[in-house]
């Protein structure tokens, strides 16, 4: 059992940048790949990130690439994301994700467990 705990969200302005935590329980932290998603109001939970299980390999979501990074310490049972030049376009819940599923997900059936959600809010 992994339980994943969110911080580090909150109401930032256009164009500032933003840093989330996901800090994992457990000691099979590093057996996972991570993904990052969001759910905006009325719409439907959507992917954003992916690392895998060393932190050797990112992929990401076309309306975040260049602007978002994935990392994460192992030795810390913790995966981040970094969001930079922020858009009103990406305020939604976000959420962590943890999946054994070798390669990368992007689909939220491969993930077995989740955090508990953060609020991000960009302003224009």
């Amino acid at each position: 059992q992994v339980q994943l705990v969110q911080s580090g969200g909150g109401l930032v302005q256009a164009g500032d940048s933003l840093r989330l935590f996901c800090v994992a329980s457990g000691r099979t932290f590093s057996s996972y790949a991570m993904g990052w998603f969001r759910q905006a109001p009325g719409k439907e939970r959507e992917f954003v990130a992916h690392i895998n299980w060393s932190g050797g390999s990112t992929f990401y979501a076309d309306s975040v690439k260049g602007r978002f990074t994935v990392s994460r310490d192992n030795a810390k049972n913790t995966v981040y994301l970094q969001m930079s030049s922020l858009k009103p376009e990406d305020t939604a819940v976000y959420y962590c994700a943890a999946t054994l599923a070798f390669g990368v997900e992007v689909g939220t059936q491969e993930y077995i467990y989740w955090g508990q959600g953060t609020q991000v809010t960009v302003s224009s």
